[in-house]
C-alpha cells in the first residue's frame, strides 16, 4: 500500500485534473464541430479522432502533474500487461471520451472521466461534459461539487428518495433485465441519459437510480462513482459491495446499481432481474 496522500497534495491533483479535463474537452469539441471519421476497435466499439486527441492531452498532462503515478487510459490499456498493472497501488484511470456512441450521434451526452485510484478505491474523480461545459468533481471525505464559472457549488444526492423514483437509463444500452427492475420499483420516471452523466445526475439529486446489467469497463465508472459516493450515494454490485478497481486481471465490471439513496430497497428489485454475473471473479 502506498503512503496516504496529504490533503494539500490531493487538492493540487484535483485542480490539475480539472484543468486537464477542460483542456481535453476543448480538443474533443474541435473534432465534434467538424466532420470526422469513425473507426472500429476490435470489440466493434467506435473510435474517433476526438478519443485520441483527448487521450493524448490527458496522458501527457498527467505525466507532468504526477510523474510517479501510472496512467491506465481506455485508448492505451492494451499496452499495459495485467501483471504489471496489478502491482500498482495507485493509478489514474481515464476514459478520454466516455460515450463515443453519443458523440457520433451528436446528442452532446458524452464526458471526459478522470479518476485517481488508491488501493482499489476511487478517491478523486472529475467528470466533464464538453458540450455544456458542466464539470463535477468529488473527493473521498471532502464532498462533491459542480464547478460553474470557477466556483464550486456543493451537490448532494436525494435522500430520502420518494416516489416517483427517477431512473437514469442509458440511451445506448437497454435490456430486458433493466425492464424487469423498473417493473419492480413501482412508480418511476425514466430518462435516457448517456455516459457518466448518469452518475452526476444522481449526485446532484435530479435522478435516483441507475441499474446496469452487463459489462462496463472500469474507466466507465470510476470517476462517476467517486462523485456519487462523495455526494452521499453508492455504486454496488449485486452482493452489496462497492465497485473496486485494479483488483483482477480483467478491467470489466459486473452488474451494478447506482443509488442516490443507499437506503432504497435495491435488493428486492434485483432479486429476479440479475443473474449475479460477476465479471471480476
Amino acid at each position: 500500500m502506498a503512503a496516504e496522500l496529504a490533503a494539500a497534495e490531493l487538492d493540487r491533483l484535483r485542480e490539475g485534473i480539472v484543468a486537464l479535463a477542460q483542456e481535453a474537452a476543448a480538443e474533443i469539441l474541435r473534432v465534434y464541430e467538424g466532420e470526422f471519421d469513425v473507426a472500429r476497435k476490435e470489440d466493434d466499439s467506435p473510435l474517433t479522432a476526438a478519443d485520441l486527441a483527448s487521450h493524448r492531452c490527458i496522458v501527457d498532462g498527467l505525466e507532468r502533474l504526477a510523474p510517479d503515478i501510472p496512467v491506465l487510459s481506455e485508448e492505451s490499456a492494451q499496452e499495459v500487461p495485467a501483471l504489471l498493472r496489478r502491482q500498482w497501488p495507485r493509478m489514474w484511470l481515464v476514459d478520454p471520451l466516455d460515450g463515443t456512441r453519443e458523440f457520433v450521434k451528436r446528442n452532446g451526452e458524452f464526458t471526459v472521466n478522470i479518476a485517481l485510484i488508491d488501493d482499489g478505491e476511487a478517491v478523486l474523480g472529475v467528470v466533464q461534459a464538453p458540450v455544456t461545459g458542466a464539470l463535477w468533481h468529488g473527493q473521498r471525505g471532502r464532498g462533491a461539487f459542480r464547478r460553474e464559472a470557477g466556483r464550486d457549488l456543493p451537490v448532494r444526492a436525494r435522500a430520502p428518495a420518494t416516489a416517483p423514483l427517477r431512473v437514469a437509463a442509458s440511451r445506448s444500452h437497454r435490456d430486458p433485465r433493466t425492464a424487469s427492475v423498473l417493473a419492480r420499483m413501482g412508480e418511476v420516471e425514466t430518462v435516457g441519459v448517456g455516459s457518466s452523466l448518469k452518475f452526476c445526475r444522481l449526485a446532484e439529486g435530479t435522478m435516483d437510480v441507475y441499474p446496469r446489467f452487463g459489462p462496463t469497463s472500469e474507466w466507465d465508472t470510476a470517476a462517476g462513482q467517486c462523485v456519487l459516493e462523495a455526494a452521499g450515494g453508492a455504486v454496488l454490485d449485486p452482493r452489496g459491495r462497492p465497485l473496486r478497481y485494479n483488483q483482477r486481471d480483467t478491467i470489466l465490471n459486473g452488474d451494478f446499481i447506482a443509488l442516490g439513496d443507499p437506503a432504497l430497497p435495491w435488493r428486492d428489485w434485483l432479486a429476479f432481474a440479475t443473474d449475479h454475473t460477476d465479471f471480476k471473479g
